[in-house]
């Protein structure tokens, strides 16, 4: 069943689905728990204007990805805190802005090649071996901060004002979460596509947050559902030749699904 990974991008995929599923599912329960489930889909749209800019323009797209989601990032923070009762609304707006600029350098640079496909569905089965030591590298910084400073990010998420007052940073907390979401989505594009990456870090979490009764536990369970969920996502694009990302999160949503099934049934006893 598993003689597929005797190949080396099958490799690749594995490590870089063992790397993805140690961050996107933690990072994914804090932006639901933050309700900023919205905000992955905006880095995300954003990252691809990066992505058409670096191109158009002839650099590193991942550099230029890194620039544009950073400060997209940083400006959430900021609309956040301005607009806190329309922030829907601001990061709807965004979202646009984004992906309209990622239109527009797209069509502008057709002549020097640029082509966003790749980067609007990814694919992990084409991952290089840098992509996957960043993914790592990324993963050990965001599972040394969780250790760090778990305990004030869930004091900062579930109760803002309380944070405030016992002293915590909140403001530059939040804008470091979001840059490092943005990071995290920048680095996954080329992996999961820019219209698929939020799907790998919320659904997780979203399905953890049903079944976990502690905190500890759903970021535990939403590690454990991201992993298992994007390997047999994996297995079964190789064996049916469906796209990966797209496979990868119809499990996610079948899991979610017999999630509120089994919760159904286990109510009605």
């Amino acid at each position: 069943m598993f003689s597929f990974f005797h190949y080396e991008f099958m490799q690749r995929a594995f490590m870089a689905i063992v790397a993805i599923s140690l961050f996107a599912p933690l990072l994914g329960v804090f932006l639901v728990l933050r309700r900023q489930s919205l905000m992955s889909d905006t880095l995300s749209h954003v990252s691809l204007a990066g992505v058409a800019f670096g191109l158009f323009l002839g650099i590193s797209p991942n550099i230029s990805t890194l620039i544009v989601v950073i400060l997209a990032a940083i400006l959430l923070e900021y609309l956040r805190t301005v607009y806190r009762d329309f922030l829907e609304v601001a990061t709807a707006i965004l979202m646009s802005v984004g992906l309209s600029l990622a239109l527009i350098f797209a069509n502008a640079g057709r002549g020097k090649g640029v082509n966003l496909d790749q980067y609007l569905f990814g694919s992990i089965v084409t991952v290089s071996q840098t992509q996957v030591i960043l993914l790592a590298v990324l993963a050990v910084i965001v599972l040394v901060a969780f250790a760090l400073f778990m305990r004030p990010m869930y004091v900062m998420t579930f109760d803002e004002d309380t944070a405030f007052v016992d002293g915590l940073p909140v403001k530059l907390m939040s804008t470091i979460f979001n840059i490092v979401t943005g990071i995290a989505i920048a680095l996954m594009i080329p992996v999961a596509g820019a219209l698929l990456v939020s799907a790998i870090m919320v659904m997780p979490a979203s399905i953890a947050m049903r079944i976990g009764l502690t905190f500890k536990r759903v970021l535990a369970i939403a590690v454990l559902i991201g992993f298992v969920g994007m390997l047999f996502g994996l297995i079964i694009s190789y064996q049916t030749g469906a796209p990966a990302s797209a496979t990868i999160t119809l499990v996610f949503v079948a899991v979610f699904v017999l999630t509120l099934l089994a919760q159904k049934i286990q109510n009605l006893r």
